[in-house]
């Protein structure tokens, strides 16, 4: 007030015909430009904090992701949510593609645990230290082959050889020491739901897994055609062996796909459910105890066995299967493969390779390699 009277009195001597009106109204002006003037240099040092704040978050360029979305990245407390799955060498990419689709479709405090071999690890991190993966948390675990020494058969006759990390999965509860429960996945996955959903499944009293059953009404939109009995324990198992008759394990049971399960790592280890599946893979090197005529798979057996009516279920819609199947385009609609909650590309045909159905929702989420190792192979890249 004083230095407006000041002012006033100023004017009003310079100029004495300028009226009190017409002073006070400049004086309004040079405020309004004096706020105008500060507004400008506040709102200029806003935004560039707000591009050094996106820097600081991580943000990659777009280039780095196909049409995955870009989000701030949310702040993720509360339980962990294990999840456990392979990295094997030549198929890095489904291992990215999956993490991506997990990470981005939750807000769960999710925790992966990456079981890989020696290999590995150096192009595993990059991919991940350089992509819009940096910030997810995980930890990388090592595999010792080893451990299968005389629990599977060397044979020259099988077209592929074994693949060690294929049974990590046995071996579950030294890879979450510390964690009650806990998911595994093949990673031959897209996860499209909320992975803390699956998390919850709730699983009966002296179960250790849930799985989905092979007889539920999901997967048989996607049996395989003139696979037999693929979907029951005949399939699998050769009960003309007397180890597998003496069980007692009726052959019409149905059976399971252990691609996709949920583990309660207290009852397992209470159970000793390793030390179980060790014993039948040991007992099949003696014996020869799987079918060689429909299903051909050498990990599920033994689970069958050991957990012949001892597990829970899981929600169909959590793990929509035989995707890399003949014929799954024409099994699966459009609306349902939208409204999976996972996808899973079971079979010989691998989203990232040519012949796959639906690999446009895996190209959604796969990020290309930094170092340029691992491209999918399209149809189009081999006509150039």
């Amino acid at each position: 007030m004083f230095l407006y009277v000041i002012c006033c009195e100023r004017i009003s001597f310079l100029f004495p015909f300028f009226s009190v009106n017409v002073v006070i109204l400049l004086l309004i002006a040079v405020a309004f430009l004096i706020i105008v003037h500060r507004n400008l240099i506040s709102l200029n040092g806003f935004l560039r904090s707000v591009s050094s704040d996106s820097h600081n978050m991580g943000l990659q360029p777009i280039d780095f992701l196909i049409e995955a979305p870009q989000s701030f990245e949310v702040a993720r407390t509360g339980e962990e949510v294990p999840v456990v799955i392979t990295a094997a060498g030549e198929r890095l990419g489904a291992l990215i593609a999956a993490m991506n689709s997990i990470y981005s479709n939750t807000k769960s405090n999710v925790v992966f645990h990456i079981i890989t071999m020696n290999d590995t690890v150096d192009h595993l991190k990059n991919w991940l230290s350089k992509t819009g993966l940096k910030d997810v948390k995980y930890r990388i675990v090592q595999f010792d082959p080893h451990v299968l020494e005389g629990k599977i058969r060397h044979s020259p006759a099988e077209s592929e050889p074994v693949k060690p990390l294929t049974f990590a999965r046995f071996f579950l509860p030294t890879f979450v020491p510390d964690g009650k429960k806990a998911i595994y996945l093949d990673d031959d996955v897209i996860v499209q739901g909320d992975i803390q959903e699956l998390y919850n499944t709730k699983l009966k009293a002296g179960h250790a897994v849930a799985f989905s059953d092979d007889c539920d009404s999901a997967s048989l939109k996607g049996l395989v055609r003139g696979a037999g009995n693929q979907y029951n324990y005949i399939g699998f198992l050769d009960y003309k062996k007397d180890s597998i008759r003496k069980l007692g394990m009726k052959a019409t049971t149905c059976s399971f796909n252990p691609g996709v399960f949920v583990a309660n790592l207290t009852e397992w280890k209470r159970q000793n459910i390793t030390k179980q599946l060790e014993k039948w893979m040991e007992l099949n090197v003696a014996e020869d105890l799987y079918s060689r005529t429909l299903a051909g798979s050498i990990t599920t057996p033994p689970l069958l066995i050991v957990f012949y009516k001892k597990h829970s279920s899981i929600d169909p819609m959590w793990h929509v299967r035989h995707l890399g199947s003949t014929g799954a385009g024409n099994r699966y609609s459009s609306r349902f493969v939208k409204a999976a909650k996972l996808l899973h590309w079971n079979g010989h045909y691998k989203p990232w390779g040519r012949t796959s159905s639906y690999k446009d929702i895996w190209d959604k989420w796969y990020i290309p390699d930094p170092t340029g190792k691992f491209h999918p192979v399209r149809k189009h890249t081999e006509d150039k």
